[in-house]
């Protein structure tokens, strides 16, 4: 595959990705990643901000990002960055639209997604039914954003289709709420995702989840 190719694929693998929840009575910590994942279930909406960071074992390169994050169940997800500014990941319930001029430049890459999926950025591929499809090992605490958060090591069962390696997601001790994520990807990345802010069920931009080719920009199905 072509190397700038698969730097926007690993790009748009990030995102953004999930995620937080509505504030919940603190509980013991053994429920904590199936309160995150009953809470999930419920929302219909995702508001965020993020930093992320990706380190490429194939080039030996890092890339760091920050944007804005909307999501709209099922199937709607955009990510618009700050930095690279003017990039954009689209999901429209259809296709999957990478716009990532800094690193293909004068390209829109489009994958068509399957149904009521939005891909490695859609938080519910660690909250959906986490236990029956992980391997869950607790992996330690750390304050993020000031929140005490306990860490949960999910690793595939099944290695057919699995979206990764493993991921380690940091939970909220107080409302469930994801607040970083890390993960192997299948292809040799590890990426970091750290939730700045995040609310559910909350009002999204409904234009967002459209995307509009650039003006002489080239649309590269895959």
């Amino acid at each position: 595959m072509h190397v700038r190719r698969l730097q926007s694929l690993i790009l748009a693998g990030a995102l953004l990705a999930p995620l937080s929840f509505a504030s919940a009575r603190p509980r013991a910590q053994g429920d904590l990643l199936d309160r995150a994942a009953a809470l999930w279930s419920k929302a219909r909406t995702a508001r965020a901000t993020f930093e992320q960071t990706i380190t490429n074992s194939l080039t030996g390169g890092t890339l760091t990002a920050t944007g804005e994050y909307q999501q709209q169940k099922p199937g709607k997800l955009s990510v618009s960055f700050s930095k690279p500014a003017n990039e954009r990941i689209v999901a429209d319930g259809k296709y999957l639209w990478l716009y990532l001029p800094s690193t293909t430049p004068g390209q829109v890459i489009r994958t068509s997604m399957t149904e009521g999926s939005s891909g490695m950025m859609d938080p519910t591929q660690f909250l959906n039914s986490p236990r029956a499809r992980f391997i869950v090992v607790p992996a330690g605490t750390l304050a993020i954003g000031g929140r005490p958060t306990h860490a949960f090591t999910l690793t595939p069962k099944s290695k057919a289709g699995a979206p990764f390696q493993t991921a380690t997601v940091w939970i909220d001790d107080a409302d469930a709420t994801v607040r970083q994520f890390d993960v192997a990807e299948n292809t040799g990345v590890q990426r970091k995702v750290r939730l700045t802010s995040f609310k559910t069920n909350v009002a999204v931009d409904a234009g967002a989840f459209t995307f509009e080719v650039p003006a002489g920009a080239r649309v590269v199905n895959h």
